[in-house]
């Protein structure tokens, strides 16, 4: 079931969402979202989503893996949210996740009725756009929102002067 956007209605905001990963094209999505956040008067959402890792250790090593990944996505999540403020004067929403990713952004997408836009960036990979673009590609119209790809060749001047 699609949920109602509530981005146009009284007392909200339009986010853009944007995927934290270990991607080079991650930087480009995050530029991108950014600027159209400031220049729209929007919110720009930044989500990191932890893969479902082994953790089918000892408890003891079990909570030590699960604490590692989750202290290494809060200090992505600030690398680029530091960035955003110095970059683009905004302070962005960050949120944390464990999941597959395609699908923890859909459930993110569904809880946060404000996110209007999805942002990526396709990679400049011989194998292809880059995995969370071939992921989201390959569910089609299950997204209830618009996903904007940002091409590979767009530098950070070429993003500004389109947002």
């Amino acid at each position: 079931m699609v949920s109602k956007r509530l981005s146009r209605e009284v007392g909200h905001r339009r986010k853009f969402l944007a995927v934290i990963d270990d991607t080079p094209e991650c930087e480009r999505a995050v530029h991108y979202a950014a600027a159209r956040s400031k220049s729209t008067n929007g919110v720009l959402v930044l989500i990191f989503v932890i893969e479902p890792g082994d953790f089918q250790h000892w408890l003891g090593v079990e909570e030590i893996m699960k604490a590692e990944a989750r202290e290494g996505a809060e200090v992505a999540l600030e690398r680029f949210a530091a960035q955003v403020r110095e970059t683009i004067g905004i302070e962005p929403e960050m949120k944390i996740r464990t999941g597959t990713t395609a699908e923890e952004i859909h459930a993110e997408i569904e809880e946060d009725q404000d996110i209007a836009i999805l942002v990526l960036a396709s990679g400049s990979a011989k194998d292809g756009p880059g995995p969370l673009v071939s992921s989201i590609a390959g569910r089609g119209a299950a997204f209830p929102i618009p996903v904007t790809v940002i091409p590979d060749a767009l530098s950070d001047a070429d993003i500004d002067a389109l947002c």
